[in-house]
């Protein structure tokens, strides 16, 4: 039972306990004034007949003043239990809908905030009520929602403008060292220094691309368009073959089709990244597997590869931004931001994504796409 439920339950077991406990307590106080204004109306009527009449007689018309009482008590107790009882069942029907009533806006702020959890900041519960405790804490709500929108927007503006800034200058420098690079006489140490800081300067390139993807996956997706998951992994397959050649490794392919409805190129971003981190992060002579397939609800992509061998504990902290398989800032083969922008793309398109290590080293990544 959800905890809107339980609430509703609660509230209407306290509505009917307490008018069960008032209908009791009005009964039994009826029950004392009618017994007593019985009592004083047939002593008035008996008093005079009981003081005419012998002993025997005056406890003849005792009795039967007495037997008059105790079948008025006991009338009264079972048709006024009925009542309260009746009663006690309507008003408990009652309560159920008056709760679900008072509960209402408060349902409201819970699928805004579930809806929010689906990254749309953009809505807002704006509750069309009186003034009270419900509408003051919905009008709270939205103004911490419009705080946070602001705050997050602002967030990835900075990051693109940033993004877009640095190109700039890494362009330059790359023009400057094709330039040095090309020219007839210069020795091989510029030559080598060249290659060197090409390497480099491709590196910071793929880091702010990498950027401008995440703070672009982090954003509500509003382009949306039917995209196979299969065909997105057999180009990301082709275009890791070179590498895993080089290094040896047996890519499997079982590649059923996976529609889905999503950004095509942040979803081609998110299979490029998983395959290339399969192939990246492996050992020589080891193995790569990608996997789709489409269920009735959704479609998936599993990866998998040999490699390194992860701990349980240690698969939270790869989602992270530039986290590393090996270290944070030790390693080369690339930024830390792979898995961190696949996570980021799944969750854009309310999806997940799931690292669960092999046995003998490796990780297997499942994402998980609503259909």
């Amino acid at each position: 039972m959800s905890g809107r439920s339980s609430l509703r339950v609660r509230l209407t077991l306290v509505f009917g306990l307490m008018f069960l406990l008032a209908g009791s307590a009005v009964l039994v106080g009826a029950l004392i004034l009618v017994r007593n204004s019985m009592e004083y109306s047939l002593n008035i009527a008996f008093s005079g007949k009981i003081t005419g009449y012998p002993y025997e007689d005056a406890a003849s018309l005792y009795a039967s003043k007495q037997a008059i009482m105790d079948s008025m008590q006991r009338n009264l107790l079972f048709k006024g239990g009925l009542t309260v009882l009746a009663v006690w069942v309507l008003t408990t029907a009652a309560g159920w809908f008056i709760a679900g009533t008072l509960l209402k806006p408060l349902n409201m702020i819970t699928a805004t905030a579930h809806r929010i959890a689906g990254r749309t900041l953009h809505r807002r519960i704006d509750l069309d009520a009186p003034p009270s405790e419900v509408k003051s804490l919905a009008d709270s709500f939205d103004s911490m929602l419009d705080r946070l929108d602001e705050a997050f927007a602002g967030q990835g503006r900075f990051i693109a403008n940033a993004a877009h800034e640095l190109k700039t200058p890494l362009a330059l420098n790359r023009t400057l060292v094709e330039v040095a690079m090309a020219r007839p006489d210069s020795p091989p140490q510029v030559q080598q220094l060249g290659d060197n800081l090409l390497a480099v300067n491709l590196r910071h390139e793929r880091l702010i691309d990498s950027l401008l993807t995440l703070a672009r996956a982090e954003d509500a997706v509003t382009e949306r368009r039917g995209v196979d998951l299969a065909e997105l992994a057999t180009v990301a397959v082709e275009a890791t073959a070179a590498r895993a050649a080089e290094l040896r490794l047996q890519v499997s392919s079982q590649l059923a089709a996976a529609p889905v409805v999503g950004d095509p190129i942040l979803l081609e971003q998110l299979i490029r990244n998983l395959v290339d981190n399969a192939v990246r992060y492996n050992v020589a002579d080891g193995a790569v597997w990608v996997h789709t397939q489409a269920k009735p609800h959704h479609a998936e992509i599993v990866v998998a590869n040999t490699g390194a061998v992860i701990s349980s504990y240690e698969i939270p902290a790869l989602f992270e931004p530039f986290r590393r398989l090996t270290d944070r800032t030790g390693s080369a083969r690339g930024s830390g931001l792979g898995l961190s922008i696949v996570r980021a793309v799944a969750q854009a398109h309310r999806g997940d994504a799931v690292a669960t290590p092999r046995p003998g080293g490796g990780l297997s990544i499942r994402v998980i796409l609503p259909r």
